[in-house]
């Protein structure tokens, strides 16, 4: 996922526009939002922990996450400037990310883990599937289709994440560690240009699989 999906992304909402002018009004409020500029990065935090966590990227907004939504928003964050983390209200740590990139970023032992979520899908007739290998003692996470379909995603090594484009179905998903598999979950409606986010939390004998549409803060000038 990069700028350029984005933008995609904002050019195939405009389609929709027809369906009515309500919808038509709030598609062209984000396709006419200002842009970030040149060499901006975007960073979220990802809580795997069955317990709530508030975080606050740089100066954007204090966004709880927890069991129910395990990641906030991708904050707007200036490529290769210091910015700051704060968990709870206590400085966490403070981070520089390359331009142009998306990351993901998970308290691991005190420190916040860096993923690069920027290999994605630029593909704006498809949707994004991505998937987070963060469950406790896990060596090789996978993800596949439920009920015997094809596997999506094998052997992901731990605190990692994995990428591939799809067409918008129907489907309902069954993701474990070896022998161990967590309760299915069915797929939202995905449409093209979607990046949907799943994460594989719990432990390697008690699996959790969560699902989440991934979103990016509007940049304010």
């Amino acid at each position: 996922m990069n700028p350029r999906a984005l933008t995609l992304r904002a050019t195939l909402l405009l389609g929709t526009c027809l369906a009515g002018p309500a919808m038509a009004e709030g598609v062209l409020a984000q396709l006419y939002a200002p842009r970030p500029p040149a060499g901006s990065a975007f960073v979220r935090v990802v809580n795997p922990s069955a317990e709530s966590l508030k975080v606050q990227i740089s100066n954007g907004t204090v966004q709880a996450i927890g069991p129910s939504q395990l990641a906030s928003s991708y904050a707007i964050v200036k490529g290769n400037q210091t910015f700051s983390v704060t968990l709870d209200g206590k400085p966490a740590g403070q981070l520089q990310v390359a331009p142009d990139s998306f990351n993901t970023l998970v308290p691991q032992d005190g420190k916040l883990q860096v993923l690069d979520d920027s290999a994605g899908s630029e593909d704006a007739l498809k949707a994004e599937l991505r998937f987070y290998n963060l469950a406790s003692d896990c060596p090789k996470g996978s993800l596949a289709v439920a009920d015997g379909g094809p596997v999506l995603f094998a052997d992901v090594a731990p605190l990692s994440t994995t990428a591939r484009a799809i067409n918008p179905v129907s489907a309902s998903l069954s993701a474990g560690c070896g022998k161990a598999t967590a309760e299915k979950l069915a797929l939202p409606p995905l449409k093209p240009g979607d990046h949907y986010s799943l994460f594989l939390t719990g432990s390697a004998a008690a699996p959790v699989l969560r699902g989440q549409l991934s979103s990016t803060d509007l940049y304010a000038k």
